[in-house]
């Protein structure tokens, strides 16, 4: 299409070529959405102006090459708007008109409904609100912190999502960690998806809120082209804040007939209606833009796993918290100088600090804001980090879609949780993590660890981190014997089988603290003539089938399995899963966390919960009679 207006803005960048760029990009929405009868045209619409100026004439990025580490990211926060985000794609060149027309949210499609990295081009998923700012404040930190290029990241945030904590939470951090390479660009258009916005277009509102967070907010038009190419160039010029540009758009923008209308958020425009919208809008286009290559530059910091590990040692007998076993080995870690830690201000109780203390310019407090800590792990985790994020298991279930939403990333976390289940004692209920295990088993593609001594702990850590997904390893807070010796190996989906005989009559199951507990029963019994077999099966998933199946076999299906969790989707889960296709259903006693706890003495508390030694005995004398009868 020929444009005959030239206007120009900042630096010459010509303004009626962006204008016909903004347009296209509009028509394009339309045109898909309408084409499968699904999508959120209006709400890529009111952005197509920020996003034309940012793509022509801001953004720094080699599409012939995603994987240029001095390349900017741009993350889409408001995911719905998946239909301007490919009409992007369509005007640099890397998918064509057909891919974008006929296949947009269709079956098998590259092009979902909402991005995820199945694209090249695309970082991170998102869609689910609140969670694509957080993720580029971890981008941009590791930019700053780690690569140290001059790369920026840009996030288009919708304001609906504005009343999400997180969001908050991100350039709470941003401004903490003087994020001047990272730009959130909030499209004010006003209506959400049933109605107005909690501020509508009250920008003062808007613009108070971020100073007060510590970042620099810049209010414009959000369809006035001069006044976006100064705010995008200054963001990139702004020093060590962040900057926040909050601009007022309209939902719609360009179809009068629906234009600041309710009603139409997440829905496509009828065919005659996209018609009428694509004539006003101008016409179909195939503009081109050439975008800005960075210059090609390395990280500072290297990549890879050649360095040598000294893993820390410890002796038969020695008592050590799985948690502070999990310190000492992020300490070992820490000479690979792409492990990075973080934790959410309780680095002293997961011993991270261990790793502070060791690699300060690695590690990143979050501080009491769980979705930030797991976002900066999967920000980290973009720029090829090896990131380990810990807390309390139970505060983690505050971040659990952000889990959740990693995992559709294929991001590559590692993430500890400690103080789990009715061990930890004193503190009661509210600190004890009796769904981590299930939660965590949940998640498309993860993996679960739970050892049981600080040997096998510190293996698995080591193993983490060469794992890919989301790994979650739970750790105690008590101190409990060593029980390995220094050459025992521990492999992700396996187990360990510390007492076996050929006329075992049961098999005792546990994991972490609940191990320990099999182990004194198993003695019990043993003293009394009774064989039994003791499974530590520190993979909570993968699951070692064989082992199990094999025990199930030698003792005819009776197996004890103990855990100290609520009894919904943990280990008894797990081994039921593993032996469902068994001809013959084992017979299973599953001792779990079954009432709601108090607090007490860890010995009290195991006890009352049904999962002490005494009860494992009394568990597998009955299974072992059953048999008998």
């Amino acid at each position: 299409m020929a444009v005959t207006r030239r206007t120009t803005g900042e630096a010459g960048v010509d303004l009626d070529v962006v204008h016909e760029l903004a347009q296209q990009l509009r028509v394009d929405g339309v045109r898909c959405s309408t084409e499968v009868g699904s999508g959120h045209p209006t709400s890529g619409m009111s952005a197509a102006d920020l996003m034309a100026m940012l793509l022509a004439h801001h953004l720094r990025y080699d599409w012939a090459n995603p994987r240029e580490p001095n390349n900017d990211h741009l993350v889409f926060s408001k995911g719905h708007a998946s239909p301007l985000l490919y009409a992007m794609f369509k005007a640099v060149g890397v998918i064509d008109d057909r891919e974008l027309i006929t296949t947009y949210r269709r079956f098998g499609s590259r092009l979902q409904g909402h991005p995820t990295p199945v694209l090249p081009w695309v970082d991170v998923a998102t869609g689910s609100l609140g969670q694509g700012l957080p993720i580029a404040v971890g981008i941009a930190l590791a930019g700053k912190a780690m690569d140290k290029l001059p790369y920026h990241v840009w996030a288009l945030c919708g304001d609906s999502e504005m009343a999400e904590g997180s969001m908050w939470e991100a350039l709470d951090k941003a401004a903490h960690y003087q994020l001047g390479n990272l730009c959130a660009i909030i499209d004010v258009n006003r209506l959400g998806q049933r109605g107005e916005t909690e501020f509508g277009w009250d920008l003062d509102r808007y613009r108070q809120r971020v100073e007060a967070f510590g970042c620099r907010p810049l209010v414009i038009d959000g369809h006035d082209l001069r006044e976006i190419d100064r705010a995008l160039g200054d963001a990139r010029d702004g020093g060590d804040r962040p900057t926040v540009v909050i601009a007022r758009t309209v939902k719609g923008k360009g179809f009068p007939e629906i234009e600041n209308k309710d009603g139409w958020h997440g829905k496509a425009l009828p065919k005659d209606m996209a018609e009428r919208a694509i004539a006003e809008l101008g016409g179909v286009r195939d503009l081109r833009v050439e975008v800005a290559v960075p210059e090609h530059r390395e990280p500072a910091t290297p990549h890879g796993a050649g360095a040598r590990i000294e893993l820390p040692r410890y002796q038969l007998g020695d008592k050590v918290a799985t948690r502070k076993a999990y310190g000492d080995a992020l300490v070992s870690l820490g000479a690979r100088p792409d492990v990075v830690a973080m934790d959410g201000e309780v680095s002293n109780s997961t011993h991270a600090d261990e790793f502070k203390q060791a690699y300060p310019d690695r590690f990143f407090e979050m501080f009491i804001a769980e979705q930030q800590l797991i976002s900066a792990a999967v920000g980290m985790s973009v720029r090829g980090y090896v990131p380990f994020a810990s807390t309390f298991a139970a505060f983690l279930s505050r971040a659990y879609d952000f889990i959740r939403m990693a995992a559709i990333s294929q991001a590559n976390i590692r993430l500890s949780g400690s103080h789990a289940g009715v061990e930890i004692g004193e503190d009661g209920p509210s600190q004890m993590a009796l769904e981590d295990l299930a939660a965590l088993r949940a998640v498309h593609g993860s993996t679960v660890l739970y050892p049981c001594d600080a040997v096998s702990a510190v293996r698995l850590v080591a193993e983490m981190a060469t794992t890919d997904g989301i790994v979650y390893m739970r750790t105690t807070r008590g101190a409990y014997p060593v029980i390995y010796t220094e050459d025992e190996t521990f492999a992700v989906g396996g187990s360990k089988v510390l007492r076996q005989h050929d006329d075992d009559q049961v098999a005792l199951i546990g994991a972490g603290v609940t191990l320990h507990q099999c182990l004194e029963a198993a003695a019990e019994l043993d003293a009394a003539g009774a064989h039994v077999r003791v499974i530590d099966l520190y993979s909570v998933k993968p699951v070692d089938v064989a082992t199990l199946r094999e025990a199930s076999r030698v003792t005819g299906g009776r197996l004890v399995v103990v855990e100290d969790h609520y009894p919904q989707g943990g280990l008894g889960a797990a081994v039921m899963e593993a032996l469902s296709e068994e001809e013959r259903p084992p017979r299973i006693r599953h001792l779990a966390v079954r009432g709601l706890p108090g607090s007490g003495r860890p010995a009290e508390l195991l006890d009352a919960a049904g999962i002490s030694a005494r009860h494992i005995v009394a568990a597998a004398r009955s299974l072992a009679a059953d048999g008998r009868r």
